[in-house]
């Protein structure tokens, strides 16, 4: 995938920001919650070498930065990292933020959900946002219902299901 920005950051780099701006923590502890049985793993995974290359973009970006050590199991120390002022600016900024596509609701819009909870951030402004950008394409689309295209049947059904879930959501809040 390609970075069209300067400060974008992929999915998994997203992932640790946010595990990171909710606990300084060191790159094997991260590894572990983005395992697929992992707290964040379940909505988006990563190998542990993924996400030691995730942590160097986001050292890189300055969003990270070492903030001391704590003895490994194995031997060496292990050097736990923290949000910078930026990269925590820049987290909120992206959970502010609803998501551009129906087809990003199980990976991005979901990953923000876990992300925001997990950090203390109240989300509902962004899902009422979602909620509302969601509806009306729903509404089209459910508006020119061709029962024998498969393609127009999934869009349909894939558009209800975000709408619904995003109500969910925000009753779940209330």
């Amino acid at each position: 995938m390609a970075r069209t920005a300067e400060h974008q950051l992929l999915l998994g780099e997203w992932a640790c920001l946010g595990i990171l701006c909710a606990k300084p923590s060191h790159g094997f502890a991260i590894a572990a919650q983005l395992k697929p049985e992992g707290e964040v793993g379940r909505v988006w995974s990563l190998s542990r070498a993924l996400t030691y290359r995730a942590l160097d973009q986001l050292t890189q970006r300055d969003y990270v930065q070492p903030k001391g050590e704590e003895p490994g199991i194995a031997g060496g120390n292990r050097t736990i990292l923290a949000p910078t002022r930026s990269g925590r600016a820049h987290l909120k900024k992206w959970l502010d933020q609803p998501v551009g596509h129906l087809r990003d609701v199980r990976s991005e819009l979901l990953l923000k959900v876990v992300l925001a909870d997990m950090n203390g951030v109240d989300a509902t402004a962004m899902l009422v946002a979602q909620r509302d950008s969601f509806a009306p394409m729903a509404a089209r689309l459910a508006a020119h219902d061709d029962t024998t295209d498969p393609v127009a049947m999934w869009r349909i059904e894939s558009s209800q299901a975000a709408v619904r879930f995003v109500e969910r959501l925000l009753a779940a809040r209330e």
